[in-house]
This record gives structure tokens, sequence and C-alpha cells, in this order.
């Protein structure tokens, strides 16, 4: 079962959750002592070419996906052989298998993998160093790795994390800085950045800039932003919208933002699977309205095939404010 992203999390002040936030706390301080152990206890295995990874510190939707794309186009832009390496949350398939997706399916690899691999070499394994060794044995000269920033199995030469810049009002990508399940964050948030090279804050479109509250939290880590842009227009006329991502309150937001006439809106949990019956009444929705379908590219890799005649899928991609310092972060992992 997926569950879903509670909004709550990312209230620096979720008073109507506090009582939930409190008896949730002993089981942060489990998961915190655990996810420090096994990173202490953790012997990273060298593949034999450098590994850049781009993790987080907080779960669900900061945006990390696309900006790992970013950085292995560039990357092989530059002639690298980049390739991507996933555990493919979400698929049957343990790995480490490359992804083709004219065979492969969002269940057996996981959605973003498919995804990412419309455009770039991408692995899946479960066991990330078996997945580095054989995308290195493959030929990959550079492995720009899909979460594990608290992996402790490959030796990292680039370890990055993606936070959202999303700071609207009461919302804070740390929230109140509870370790989950009291909270979004995956671990202390200090103890996170120290092993971190850089940030990347990615930003909503209507934002230029991080806020200087943020920056200071993230201090004194290199920061670098990027914005997440649609590669087109949605859709013309009345659409229904639907997502299964970590922040799916953040497509329709998007969405609307980007000029779409958007009569109505369903949130799904992450890495949710589209059956025959939700895809109906999604349909039936959108004909109550006289109106399309639109989705994000990942949940609409995820669709039966036959669905995705009927579904616009709306691509966005991120893209760094300034380039040439990404070049030269990128130049120290390989």
């Amino acid at each position: 079962m997926r569950l879903s992203t509670p909004e709550w999390w990312y209230e620096r002040d979720a008073r109507p959750m506090r009582l939930t936030r409190m008896l949730l706390v002993p089981f942060s301080w489990i998961w915190a002592a655990a996810t420090a152990r096994r990173i202490a206890r953790g012997k990273p295995v060298d593949p034999g070419v450098p590994v850049i990874c781009v993790g987080n510190v907080t779960l669900g939707g900061t945006g990390k996906t696309p900006v790992v794309r970013e950085i292995a186009a560039r990357l092989r832009a530059r002639g690298l052989a980049a390739q991507v390496l996933s555990r493919g949350y979400g698929g049957r398939l343990e790995g480490p298998v490359q992804v083709d997706p004219r065979l492969h399916t969002g269940a057996e690899v996981g959605d973003e993998p498919l995804m990412l691999a419309q455009d770039l070499p991408v692995w899946v394994s479960r066991d990330r160093a078996a997945g580095a060794i054989a995308a290195a044995a493959a030929g990959a000269g550079v492995i720009v790795m899909d979460d594990g920033h608290q992996n402790p199995s490959v030796s990292k030469a680039l370890s990055l994390v993606v936070v959202d810049g999303e700071t609207r009002g009461r919302a804070w990508p740390f929230g109140d800085g509870r370790v989950f399940p009291a909270g979004p964050l995956r671990e202390p948030l200090k103890a996170g950045l120290a092993r971190a090279d850089a940030v990347i804050v990615l930003l909503p479109a209507d934002l230029e800039a991080p806020e200087p509250e943020l920056l200071a939290a993230l201090a004194p880590t290199p920061v670098l932003s990027a914005h997440l842009q649609p590669v087109a227009a949605p859709p013309a006329g009345p659409q229904v919208g639907f997502a299964g991502v970590g922040k799916p309150w953040k497509v329709e937001r998007a969405l609307k933002a980007a000029g779409c006439e958007l009569a109505d809106f369903a949130p799904f949990p992450d890495h949710f699977a589209y059956d025959e019956a939700t895809l109906r009444r999604l349909a039936d929705r959108a004909a109550q309205f006289g109106a399309g379908l639109v989705t994000t590219e990942k949940d609409w890799v995820r669709l039966p095939p036959a669905w995705r005649d009927r579904v616009t899928p709306w691509p966005v991609r991120a893209r760094f404010d300034d380039e040439a310092a990404l070049d030269a972060l990128l130049e120290r992992g390989v």
C-alpha cells in the first residue's frame, strides 16, 4: 500500500496535528538512530567510476528526479558516458538490469526509471553497489545515482541534496524539524547536510531565488538554485488533472500557474498504480466537465497502454539558474 505524503509534515506549526506529531515522536527517535547507525557502519564499494549521488534529506516530492535527468544530460552533452542508477522503487525487478522502455513497464522497474529511460541509459538495482558495478562494466564513465544520500553502500565522488524551495505561508521544506514519522526528515537536517557537497534548491516558477531564511538554514553548505519549467504549455480547454506523486498539491498549483483551465484535480499516493476502475472514474469526471485528462510525465508512464492516448502528459524539466556554477560543481565529481 502506498501512503500519501501528509501535507502537515511541511508546516512549521501544524497545530491541528500537534497531538499526532507528539505521539509519533518516539518512533522518529528510533528511525533517526537506525539511520545514523546504518550510515556509520557502512562499507562503501568503489565501482571504479565516479558516482554522483542526487539525494535528499526529506521524504516526498523534492523534485529530485528532474535534477537527476538534467545532470545526466549535461554530463552526456560534455561527452561523458553518464548512466543513471536507481533503486527502482515501485518495481518488482531486483536487478541489476538496464531499463528498456520498449520492453519494461513501471510495475517492473518503477515509474521514475522508466521515465528517465526515454532519453538516458538507466539501471535499476535493489543492491546499489551491484547496480553501480554492473553499470560500470557496461561502459558507464560516470554514474548519477537517483536517491541514496542515506545509503552507504556505494563510494560517492559528489553528494548533492535536493531541497524543495516552497516557503509560502506556513510551508517549510523541513516542517518543524522532526524526523519521520513525526515529520518529513529522513535524518536530522544538520547530519544530512554535513555529508553533502552542495544543496540544490528547486524553486516554484513564481519565486525568483531562495529566501534568506532558507539559505541560513542550509548554511554553510554551498547552494545552487534551479526552477522546474514546463516543456510545453498545458493542453488547451478544460482539464481534469490527477497526480500520484510525493506532493500532488504542487502539481495542481503548477498547472493553474501555467494557465491550465483546471476543472478538477484528483490527488493520489506517490507511485500509485492506476487500475481500470480508477481511470474510468477519472474519465467519467472529465466527461461531466467536457474536459480532457492531464497528468505528470511520471504518472503517464504508469498508465496502461490503452489509456495513454486518452491522457495528456505534462512534462517539466529542472533548469539551473547558474549553469556555469553547476558545471564547476560537476567537474569536481568527474
